[in-house]
């Protein structure tokens, strides 16, 4: 087989498993909150905490589960995370009280945390290296298609059919991923008694992956910008009267990323990570600002094409950016490190902004986080370019506890 070969079986099997992780993640978080307010009585604030307990949870899962897939097993790994995430599905069967509720969503967020973060890692070792950029951003279609496909499947279903119906489409399909993935070959990393020992002490670098922290840093301000998008965009379309244009806003943002992150990954592979990284901040700044001045539904949708082609580039090229600064061993923590900022953008960015919109209203909102976005482009030059990339990124801290040390790729004993 050739070592450039991307379309492999294992490169098809890992990413349709993720796909419908993120497809289940996307399909529940959209009726959860309905959910809890019809069927439990909760008010609008305790149903928005059935949503964002479930990303405590998943950061929680991506926080240990960096450093556990190397020492466990990558497979074992997905198997776990994916077992765990079905039989904390299996609870929603039988929700009494707001606090199950609260409990089910916490622990269901472990499941996926666990799950996804070892798909994103298993990826790394699959797609050739020559191809890394092109190889990440197809996968990352499954992603961003999940995103479209999800909430739209998630209000459809529940239009028409019971909550325990949906459920079970949840199971079953989490039944085929824990099929899926024993048909699925994994290249693991030996490592010695002596680093499973280091790796086992707790220390920040067994959770944290400092390469790729200034990339997380950008990576949390993207994710902050777009909670925006998220989170008010139904709200502001319905303000300025676009509701219609706001259902097809995710629709066009999904259709851009499928037709767009083929190229910016082979741009990635055969130009390098600036000359896609920095288009990406400016872009995601023209579309937030776009937004902030839709007045016509065409005009709305325009804005959707900017922020796929701003957050969607940035999202799936940081990644590969990240497994790119980072040796094999240390992939597992760089990409947790990586999806945890991002997951703390976006958690964070709706209390925050929501704080600011009765001061500023909607259009504000917009115009602020366009601004936060161009300056992004400061925040990589500074933290990342400025500084020789991943040659100084990869000098880390000396520790004196027993923890990994790594200095330019090597252990230093």
């Amino acid at each position: 087989m050739s070592k450039t070969k991307l379309w492999t079986k294992d490169f098809l099997l890992d990413t349709i498993v993720n796909f419908l992780i993120y497809l289940i993640y996307y399909l529940l978080m959209v009726i959860i909150t309905v959910v809890a307010k019809d069927t439990l009585g909760a008010s609008l604030s305790e149903a928005g905490l059935a949503s964002g307990i479930f990303i405590l949870g998943t950061l929680l899962a991506r926080l240990f589960v960096g450093r556990s897939i190397e020492m466990y097993g990558r497979k074992k790994t997905l198997y776990a995370g994916i077992l765990f995430y079905f039989i904390t599905t299996l609870f929603y069967f039988s929700l009494g009280s707001l606090a199950i509720l609260y409990a089910v969503r916490f622990f269901n967020g472990i499941g996926y945390g666990i799950a996804s973060t070892a798909t994103s890692t298993i990826i790394s070792n699959i797609v050739p290296e020559a191809r890394r950029g092109e190889g990440i951003n197809y996968y990352g279609l499954s992603t961003s298609l999940a995103a479209a496909v999800g909430p739209f499947l998630g209000m459809f279903l529940h239009a028409y059919m019971s909550f325990t119906f949906i459920i079970e489409c949840c199971v079953a399909l989490l039944l085929f991923c824990l099929g899926a993935v024993f048909f699925l070959e994994v290249r693991e990393i030996e490592l010695s008694v002596k680093e499973k020992a280091r790796l086992k002490s707790f220390c920040i670098n067994n959770f944290i992956e400092k390469r790729v922290f200034p990339i997380a840093v950008v990576g949390f301000f993207m994710g902050f910008c777009y909670s925006s998008v998220l989170s008010f965009l139904a709200a502001y379309a319905q303000e300025i009267h676009l509701l219609e244009a706001g259902t097809f806003f995710f629709v066009v943002y999904a259709l851009v990323i499928t037709i767009s992150r083929p190229f910016t990954g082979i741009v990635f592979d055969r130009k390098g990570e600036h000359f896609v990284m920095y288009p990406s901040y400016v872009l995601l700044a023209i579309g937030l600002f776009v937004l902030s001045q839709a007045h016509s539904g065409a005009v709305l949708l325009l804005a959707g094409v900017f922020v796929g082609l701003g957050y969607g580039t940035f999202m799936s090229n940081g990644q590969a950016l990240c497994v790119k600064l980072s040796p094999n061993y240390r992939m597992g923590v760089a990409t947790a490190t990586y999806f945890i900022a991002l997951d703390l953008g976006l958690g964070v960015g709706p209390f925050l902004l929501g704080e600011l919109l009765p001061t500023i209203g909607f259009q504000g909102i917009y115009i602020v986080t366009a601004v936060l976005a161009l300056l992004c482009v400061g925040l990589y030059y500074f933290l990342y370019q400025k500084d020789g990339g991943s040659e100084t990124i990869a000098e880390t801290v000396l520790h004196d506890r027993g923890c990994l040390v790594i200095k330019n790729d090597k252990e230093i004993v």
